[in-house]
């Protein structure tokens, strides 16, 4: 008999909020607004199902604060380039939609100037 372990609620949470994460702050940071509504439109990163166990939900969440930290980084090295697409695979295999390779970032890293956009956070909000 194997006993295992279902996802709770506070990671599914925290897998919504790392998804969140990628919109408002790392994709800003490479691509424009309209390709972020592609994404959107793309379902990009959006979970199929809910995670059946601990294991898979503990592995997502792991997979995406991975590439949320090699995407920050100030420069893209060619060591993470392994690393990346490991994570991208475990995603994959877990139903979620993510058709990037660390040479898109590379390439729209050089390319994007702009660092405004309509899905960053705000840094404040104005009361009325």
């Amino acid at each position: 008999m194997k006993v295992v372990f279902a996802s709770t609620p506070d990671q599914e949470e925290m897998i919504k909020g790392l998804i969140k994460t990628f919109y408002q702050d790392i994709f800003p940071l490479y691509y424009s607004d309209q390709d972020i509504r592609e994404f959107e439109e793309l379902n990009v990163l959006q979970q199929c199902a809910q995670f059946g166990t601990l294991k898979e939900a503990y592995q997502v969440i792991a997979s995406l604060q991975t590439l949320i930290s090699i995407l920050e980084s100030n420069e893209l090295l060619p060591k993470y380039k392994s690393i990346f697409q490991t994570n991208t695979d475990i995603l994959k295999d877990y139903g979620m939609f993510f058709p990037f390779d660390y040479e898109q970032f590379l390439e729209a890293k050089q390319m994007n100037n702009a660092n405004f956009s309509v899905y960053t956070k705000a840094a404040n909000e104005l009361l009325i």
